[in-house]
Parts: C-alpha cells; structure tokens; sequence
C-alpha cells in the first residue's frame, strides 16, 4: 500500500504505520456506498417534499469533506486524548440533548433536534459515542482502585441518559444505549448475577414501554400484526426484496422510493435490494462484520484498560445499530428511526459517526503494550 516510509517519524508517517489501514478503508467505502445509494433514493423524497431534486445528495455530498477530515484527524489522537475529548463531548451533547427538550424543534411528535444557526441537529447523536467513552473511563478507574461503588456512577449516568432520551422520546436510541453499556460492563467483570439482574430489568422496561409509551405500543402491535394496513412501509421494504432478486432491477430502476417517506434514511437498505439485489445487500453486511471482527481482534491483546472498554463499546455500537436498521428492513425488528451507519443520509449522523469511528481508530492503533502482548501470548502458545 502506498505511503510514507516507515522511517518516517512525523504525525502522519507514525499514524500511517499505526492505524487499521483497511477499516478505515472500508469507513470511506461506506461513505462513498452512501452517496450512491443517497443519489438512487432520494429525488422522490425531494419531490414530495417540494424541493430540488438532489437536494439530498448535495447536503450529503457537502458533508463528506468534513466526515472524512474528523475521522482522520481524531485517528491520529492518544488515548489520553481520545478520553479527554470523549468527556468534553458528553458533557456538551447532554446540556444540547437537555436544550433540545425545552426549545428543540418537534417532528412527528418528537423533540429531537436542534436548529442552530440555521443547521439543525441531532444532539443525542454525539452523545452515543461520547456516553461510550465516559463508561469506558469510569469503569477502568473501578479497576485500578478495587472500589466497587465506582460502578454506580457508571449505573447512574446510564440512568441519566437513558431518562433524557426518553423524554424526546427516543427509545429506540435510549435501547442501543444501554445494550452498548451492557456489553462494556460485561467485559469489565460484571458477576454474573448482575447479569440476570440486568436481564430481568431490561425485560420489566420493554414491558413497561410497551404497556405506557404509545409510540412504542404502536411499533410493536404492527410488527406483530404484518397485514396491519398501517405497516406499509415494511411491507413495501419486503416487496422490494422480492422485487431485485439476487441482482437486483438496475440503478435507478427501483420503484420502491417512490412510495416510502423514509427511503433515503431508515429503508435506503430497501432501495439497495430492489436496485442492486442480494448480493450487494450481502456484500453491505459482510463489510459492517468485517470492520467489526477485525476492530475486536486488534482489542484482544491490547493491556490498557480503558482502551479495551472504550474500543469494544464503540464498534459494538457500531455493530448494533448496523444490525438494526439491517433487521427492521428485513422485519426481523419493530419499526425503529435508526440510520444505516455512515449509508443513511444525515448530517448529525455521518459527522458523530466519523467521531466515534475515528476514536476508535486512534484507540486501536498498534502501540508498543499491544505488540508485545501479542508477541507474549503467541509465545506462550507455542
């Protein structure tokens, strides 16, 4: 590959010979697979909407510079800096997500977004990542003073987060929250009968969702009716599907834009199986598992503490929410407004993705610790 000699000891030689070359390759493949498919979903939205054609593509389009300029410069960061950053963010998405609440503008019964200087965006975005970072900071610091009670702090901000976003509501965001923590308090030593505990709660939540949120009792009573004539927009997701086949109509053939509202955002996997066909489809998802198998490899032989938490949490979050949105196409999930990870078009959800990815490529980065753990463990094998 191309660049600069390893004898080079400046910024960018060093980060070069450091960084996962390949998943930061397939980040800008994502990207540019999100344009493409942006450009084949999204003029019909524009036209319903009354607004220019590419519309959409251009805002999307207008974005990738600075995508590609935080995930770069935030790779290149230390650890050290990737935590302090991390606390900094948390703490202006919450006061932005508490801001949103009280004079955020309201879309379809939601307060989710900020306008701001004639932007608008989506606070609770950042604070996914950043909400990552502190956990991961908090629970390392349980490590190194054997104090258990420095756990509540980590249950406590969970409980802070989860109650905001489910003011706007965003049950859907406040539910990959805390499967992401889960997974982080998991990997930290949780005893396993917190394990249960944690389980049952999750269980009483969703029942309790279920029983008092209105927006969630509707969600789930169409994915569990199918044939509801109110569950349009998945049945037209599934007639896509079956619609490409395994190579799909062509570009710009498919016909499903043209009835689904959320084309361009929650159902552009849709658009990706009617136009392009299964096999693109799979080729998407072997991408999101690869990036995410090779970023949990290269946390297996890291020793600090802080790295490991961090790193997992955010590629599981990356993960999940692939998952989901990949599911809800599928119908395999209930109807939930969550983006195809750096495909979906979304302003606030391609830059805090860039965030979150590029502290993840600056806390997997090969480091001496790292090397000779590995080069320990590979020893001891032989």
């Amino acid at each position: 590959m191309i660049g600069p000699s390893r004898t080079d000891t400046s910024v960018f030689g060093s980060w070069w010979w450091t960084v996962d070359r390949w998943s930061l390759a397939f980040f800008i493949l994502l990207m540019a697979t999100g344009i493409i498919l942006v450009f084949a979903a999204s003029p019909p939205v524009a036209s319903k909407l009354e607004i220019e054609s590419f519309y959409f593509v251009h805002r999307q389009a207008t974005l990738l510079i600075p995508a590609l300029i935080v995930l770069i410069s935030v790779s290149m960061l230390q650890p050290k800096d990737v935590r302090r950053l991390g606390i900094a963010a948390f703490l202006i998405a919450l006061i932005l997500v508490i801001a949103t609440l009280l004079i955020g503008e309201e879309v379809k019964g939601a307060r989710r977004w900020l306008v701001i200087g004639g932007l608008q965006l989506q606070p609770s975005e950042l604070l996914k990542p950043a909400f990552v970072i502190v956990t991961a900071w908090v629970l390392a610091a349980q490590q190194t003073s054997a104090d258990p009670n420095i756990r509540w702090l980590s249950i406590a901000l969970l409980g802070l987060v989860s109650v905001f976003l489910a003011m706007q509501p965003d049950i859907g965001m406040a539910a990959l929250v805390l499967a992401t923590w889960f997974i982080q308090f998991f990997v930290a030593g949780m005893p396993f009968r917190w394990v249960g505990i944690m389980f049952a709660a999750g269980i009483a939540a969703a029942l309790l969702a279920y029983a008092f949120v209105p927006h969630v009792t509707d969600r789930i009573d169409r994915f569990i009716s199918f044939e509801n004539s109110e569950n349009y927009q998945v049945q037209t997701a599934m007639n896509a599907f079956k619609a490409g086949g395994p190579f799909g109509r062509g570009p710009g053939e498919g016909v499903v834009k043209n009835g689904l509202p959320d084309a361009h955002t929650d159902f552009i996997f849709a658009v990706a199986g009617e136009e392009y066909g299964l096999i693109a489809c799979l080729a998407i998802a072997c991408v999101f598992a690869f990036i995410v198998l090779r970023s949990l490899m290269r946390l297996m032989y890291e020793t600090n503490y802080f790295v490991l938490l961090a790193g997992t949490g955010l590629i599981a979050q990356f993960g999940l929410q692939a998952a989901i949105n990949i599911g809800v196409n599928l119908r395999l999930l209930p109807a939930k407004g969550m983006t195809l990870p750096f495909i979906s078009f979304g302003g606030s959800s391609l830059l805090a993705l860039a965030f979150a990815m590029g502290m993840l490529l600056a806390l997997t980065r090969r480091r001496t610790s790292a090397l000779e753990a590995r080069w320990i463990l590979g020893r001891s094998v032989l």
